[in-house]
């Protein structure tokens, strides 16, 4: 099955539900990065929210996500858009943990459970939107909830699931995020409430076969739902060889001499996705110009 996200309308609309299989992306993000079994967790969820979380936006907008927290796993930064790319990184990638006491990975152990949670929105506008909230358990399901709930003010829910295989691939990933609208009665707020607390995580569902449109039929039951849009998600990461170039000639002249001198050459690498480019001496002298001009 090929990831797509689902974005519908329950409950007469006073819910706002979407649901993301992503197990295809997660695992384009494992190879590229290596990532071993907790980190690929960590690094899954954080994209995994980071997805349902621009699919908010519309579709030239983008977010950055970062957490911040003191585990061993360092900062995890993720972007995506309303177009369904994303791209994202864990500092440590090399992380294998114990299971935890439940048995399951210990993105908490790899996250940590204090730090920084920072969206920052980039609408086209003059200014980027950001927001900022502690981190309140490092599963990051409970951290993006708490962000949409404090920063946003949307009484949200959202469940985020990695499954990794032995030997470190990944199995499934998806996600649901469900947004409770102004005017919801007690009874629809309790009724999800109590469905929540009864479910398998999203990827044994995705790992079953289940679809984003059947996760939602799974997780609201009792309510019609009215899928409003179908898209695409995917690995994507825009490097090019030009942005590196910009960067080295952001550097200064004398910087740019000491790499022809000291390496005869340079070579960068892009965190988000692993792929270098090459600079030779004779490219880089050109840098050299540009940044003299």
């Amino acid at each position: 099955m090929k990831d797509y996200l689902v974005k519908a309308l329950a409950y007469d609309g006073f819910v706002r539900a979407y649901a993301v299989s992503a197990t295809e992306t997660i695992a384009e993000a494992q190879r590229r990065h290596e990532t071993w079994n907790t980190a690929s967790a960590a690094l899954g969820r954080a994209m995994v929210g980071s997805l349902l979380l621009g699919s908010t936006l519309k579709g030239e907008d983008k977010l950055t996500v970062k957490i911040q927290g003191n585990g061993p796993a360092g900062a995890i930064v993720v972007d995506s858009n309303g177009r369904g790319d994303v791209k994202g990184y864990i500092k440590n990638p090399q992380i294998s943990l114990p299971l935890n006491p439940q048995g399951k990975l210990d993105v908490r152990g790899a996250v940590g459970d204090q730090g920084i949670f920072t969206v920052i929105k980039d609408l086209g506008l003059k200014e980027p939107f950001s927001g900022q909230t502690p981190i309140v358990s490092g599963e990051l399901g409970e951290d993006f909830t708490y962000y949409l709930a404090v920063s946003e003010q949307i009484p949200s829910a959202v469940g985020l699931s990695v499954l990794v295989e032995t030997d470190d691939s990944i199995r499934a990933a998806g996600g649901f995020m469900l947004q409770i609208m102004p005017g919801a009665s007690e009874e629809i707020i309790d009724a999800i409430e109590k469905r929540l607390g009864e479910l398998p995580r999203v990827s044994t569902l995705i790992d079953e076969g289940q679809s984003p449109e059947e996760v939602l039929a799974t997780l609201l039951p009792d309510t019609t739902i009215e899928v409003l849009e179908k898209m695409p998600v995917q690995f994507h990461c825009d490097c090019t060889k030009e942005k590196f170039a910009t960067a080295i000639i952001t550097l200064g002249a004398e910087e740019i001499q000491a790499m022809i001198d000291e390496d005869h050459g340079a070579e960068a690498v892009c965190s988000f996705c692993g792929n270098k480019y090459h600079f030779d001496e004779t490219e880089l002298a050109a840098l050299k110009k540009e940044a003299e001009a």
